[in-house]
Protein backbone atom coordinates (compact mmCIF):
# COMPACT_ATOMS: atom_id res chain seq x y z
CA UNK A 1 0.00 0.00 0.00
CA UNK A 2 1.32 3.46 -0.88
CA UNK A 3 2.04 6.16 2.09
CA UNK A 4 -0.33 8.89 1.68
CA UNK A 5 2.55 10.88 2.36
CA UNK A 6 5.76 10.01 1.33
CA UNK A 7 4.50 8.11 -1.19
CA UNK A 8 6.50 4.85 -0.59
CA UNK A 9 5.65 1.76 -1.98
CA UNK A 10 5.79 -0.56 0.99
CA UNK A 11 3.94 -0.57 4.39
CA UNK A 12 3.35 -2.61 7.57
CA UNK A 13 0.16 -3.72 8.36
CA UNK A 14 0.34 -3.16 12.19
CA UNK A 15 -3.27 -3.71 13.45
CA UNK A 16 -6.50 -5.41 11.51
CA UNK A 17 -9.92 -5.69 12.88
CA UNK A 18 -13.41 -5.85 11.00
CA UNK A 19 -15.47 -2.60 11.32
CA UNK A 20 -19.14 -3.10 13.54
CA UNK A 21 -21.03 -4.25 10.69
CA UNK A 22 -18.67 -6.99 9.88
CA UNK A 23 -18.41 -5.95 5.70
CA UNK A 24 -14.88 -3.80 5.95
CA UNK A 25 -12.09 -4.78 7.39
CA UNK A 26 -9.92 -1.39 9.15
CA UNK A 27 -5.95 -2.13 8.68
CA UNK A 28 -3.70 0.35 10.93
CA UNK A 29 -0.24 0.70 8.43
CA UNK A 30 3.05 2.17 9.17
CA UNK A 31 5.05 3.26 6.08
CA UNK A 32 8.39 1.73 5.90
CA UNK A 33 9.86 4.74 4.48
CA UNK A 34 8.96 7.71 6.06
CA UNK A 35 7.31 6.00 9.71
CA UNK A 36 3.97 7.71 9.50
CA UNK A 37 1.14 5.87 10.56
CA UNK A 38 -2.38 5.51 8.15
CA UNK A 39 -5.77 4.14 8.51
CA UNK A 40 -6.70 1.99 5.53
CA UNK A 41 -10.44 -0.11 5.03
CA UNK A 42 -10.97 -3.02 2.77
CA UNK A 43 -14.21 -4.18 1.33
CA UNK A 44 -15.18 -7.17 -0.52
CA UNK A 45 -15.97 -6.45 -4.39
CA UNK A 46 -18.06 -9.05 -6.40
CA UNK A 47 -17.59 -7.48 -9.73
CA UNK A 48 -16.86 -4.82 -11.41
CA UNK A 49 -19.87 -2.20 -11.78
CA UNK A 50 -19.75 0.49 -14.74
CA UNK A 51 -22.04 3.48 -14.07
CA UNK A 52 -23.49 4.71 -16.97
CA UNK A 53 -24.28 8.35 -17.17
CA UNK A 54 -25.92 10.82 -19.08
CA UNK A 55 -25.43 10.53 -22.93
CA UNK A 56 -23.96 7.32 -22.65
CA UNK A 57 -20.97 8.44 -20.45
CA UNK A 58 -19.45 5.53 -18.33
CA UNK A 59 -17.12 5.98 -15.12
CA UNK A 60 -16.39 3.17 -12.71
CA UNK A 61 -18.92 2.27 -9.94
CA UNK A 62 -17.22 4.87 -6.62
CA UNK A 63 -18.50 3.75 -3.23
CA UNK A 64 -17.67 7.08 -2.02
CA UNK A 65 -19.84 9.60 -4.37
CA UNK A 66 -22.89 7.31 -2.33
CA UNK A 67 -21.13 7.68 0.95
CA UNK A 68 -20.98 11.18 0.73
CA UNK A 69 -24.85 11.87 -0.63
CA UNK A 70 -25.69 9.85 1.72
CA UNK A 71 -23.71 11.97 4.81
CA UNK A 72 -24.84 15.10 3.49
CA UNK A 73 -28.52 13.99 2.87
CA UNK A 74 -28.15 13.07 6.22
CA UNK A 75 -25.86 15.81 8.39
CA UNK A 76 -27.67 16.78 11.65
CA UNK A 77 -30.35 14.10 11.42
CA UNK A 78 -28.98 11.65 14.46
CA UNK A 79 -29.16 9.12 12.16
CA UNK A 80 -25.86 6.43 13.48
CA UNK A 81 -23.26 6.21 10.92
CA UNK A 82 -23.68 2.72 11.29
CA UNK A 83 -27.46 3.20 10.08
CA UNK A 84 -25.64 5.08 6.40
CA UNK A 85 -23.29 2.57 6.52
CA UNK A 86 -25.64 -0.33 5.76
CA UNK A 87 -27.43 1.51 3.28
CA UNK A 88 -24.51 2.17 1.42
CA UNK A 89 -23.67 -1.03 1.54
CA UNK A 90 -26.94 -2.51 0.68
CA UNK A 91 -27.01 -0.66 -2.71
CA UNK A 92 -23.52 -1.34 -3.28
CA UNK A 93 -24.61 -5.71 -2.37
CA UNK A 94 -27.27 -5.12 -4.62
CA UNK A 95 -25.64 -3.44 -7.62
CA UNK A 96 -22.77 -6.37 -7.76
CA UNK A 97 -25.15 -8.85 -7.35
CA UNK A 98 -27.93 -7.83 -10.04
CA UNK A 99 -25.63 -10.00 -12.71
CA UNK A 100 -24.85 -6.34 -14.76
CA UNK A 101 -21.77 -4.92 -15.43
CA UNK A 102 -23.54 -1.62 -16.58
CA UNK A 103 -25.82 0.12 -14.56
CA UNK A 104 -27.41 3.42 -15.57
CA UNK A 105 -27.02 6.20 -12.89
CA UNK A 106 -30.56 6.68 -12.81
CA UNK A 107 -30.81 3.46 -11.36
CA UNK A 108 -28.26 4.15 -8.79
CA UNK A 109 -30.13 7.47 -7.70
CA UNK A 110 -33.65 5.97 -7.09
CA UNK A 111 -31.84 3.17 -5.06
CA UNK A 112 -30.42 5.73 -2.93
CA UNK A 113 -33.49 7.67 -2.63
CA UNK A 114 -35.76 4.23 -1.78
CA UNK A 115 -33.33 3.66 1.23
CA UNK A 116 -33.32 7.19 2.22
CA UNK A 117 -37.37 7.59 2.37
CA UNK A 118 -37.19 4.15 4.76
CA UNK A 119 -34.55 5.84 6.69
CA UNK A 120 -35.50 9.45 6.81
CA UNK A 121 -38.13 11.85 5.12
CA UNK A 122 -36.34 14.95 5.63
CA UNK A 123 -33.05 13.60 4.38
CA UNK A 124 -35.07 11.55 1.49
CA UNK A 125 -36.49 15.45 0.74
CA UNK A 126 -32.51 16.81 0.88
CA UNK A 127 -31.03 14.13 -1.34
CA UNK A 128 -34.40 14.24 -3.76
CA UNK A 129 -33.80 18.08 -3.98
CA UNK A 130 -30.31 17.68 -5.39
CA UNK A 131 -30.91 14.46 -7.43
CA UNK A 132 -34.13 16.07 -9.21
CA UNK A 133 -32.73 19.45 -9.73
CA UNK A 134 -35.39 20.99 -7.79
CA UNK A 135 -35.27 25.00 -9.01
CA UNK A 136 -38.16 26.81 -7.50
CA UNK A 137 -39.66 26.55 -3.67
CA UNK A 138 -42.74 24.99 -4.92
CA UNK A 139 -40.70 22.31 -6.25
CA UNK A 140 -40.00 21.35 -2.97
CA UNK A 141 -43.39 21.92 -1.48
CA UNK A 142 -44.79 19.53 -3.72
CA UNK A 143 -42.18 16.82 -3.45
CA UNK A 144 -42.53 17.59 0.35
CA UNK A 145 -46.29 17.63 0.14
CA UNK A 146 -45.88 13.84 -1.68
CA UNK A 147 -43.72 12.37 1.01
CA UNK A 148 -46.37 13.97 3.63
CA UNK A 149 -48.97 11.80 2.11
CA UNK A 150 -46.86 8.82 2.07
CA UNK A 151 -45.70 9.05 5.84
CA UNK A 152 -49.51 9.31 6.75
CA UNK A 153 -50.79 6.79 5.08
CA UNK A 154 -48.13 4.39 6.45
CA UNK A 155 -48.96 5.93 10.00
CA UNK A 156 -52.68 5.04 9.37
CA UNK A 157 -51.71 1.44 8.74
CA UNK A 158 -50.07 1.00 12.19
Amino acid sequence: MRCPFCAHEDSQVKDSRPTEDGATIRRRRQCEGCGARFTTFERIQLREITVVKSEDRKEPFDRSKIDLSVSLACRKRGIAQEQMDQLVSGIQRQLETSGETEIPSKRVGEMVMDGLKALDSVAYIRFASVYKDFTEAKDFEAFAGSVSDIVAKDTDKA
